[in-house]
């Protein structure tokens, strides 16, 4: 059970990582991210993008690291952090939910409840 809700969350974190790198450069993908206000990303905007994608790979190698794919599976810290990214990923389906763009609220939180999902089952593991 595992390693697919580590597969599936490796999936969707490297689906969001395109789609922020996608509206780094510019592409008019804006309305699925950050509140859906710009097609096309400001430069502020770009800055949050490309925080975004250096911590989807953190998020990734936290859930490498609990699931025994990385060493430190049972690290106190590794443990106390999956949780912390659950709550996360649970909140950040409340915030989905309730933006005001539709083509965001449709987008990003089915993957938001994926992701929570998945955490929570690595987390249990």
């Amino acid at each position: 059970m595992t390693s697919a809700a580590l597969a599936v969350a490796l999936a969707v974190l490297c689906a969001l990582a395109v789609l922020q790198v996608l509206v780094i450069f510019g592409l008019p993908f804006g309305a699925v991210v950050w509140g859906g206000q710009h097609r096309v990303l400001p430069g502020r905007l770009r800055l949050g993008s490309t925080v975004a994608v250096i911590l989807y790979a953190g998020f990734a190698a936290l859930l490498l690291s609990r699931s025994g794919v990385l060493p430190g599976s049972v690290n106190a810290a590794v443990i106390v952090l999956t949780w912390v990214l659950f709550a996360f990923f649970a909140v950040s389906v409340v915030g989905n939910v309730a933006t005001r763009s539709s083509a965001e609220r449709w987008t990003m939180t089915p993957a938001s409840v994926v992701l929570a999902v998945a955490t929570f089952v690595i987390a249990v593991e």
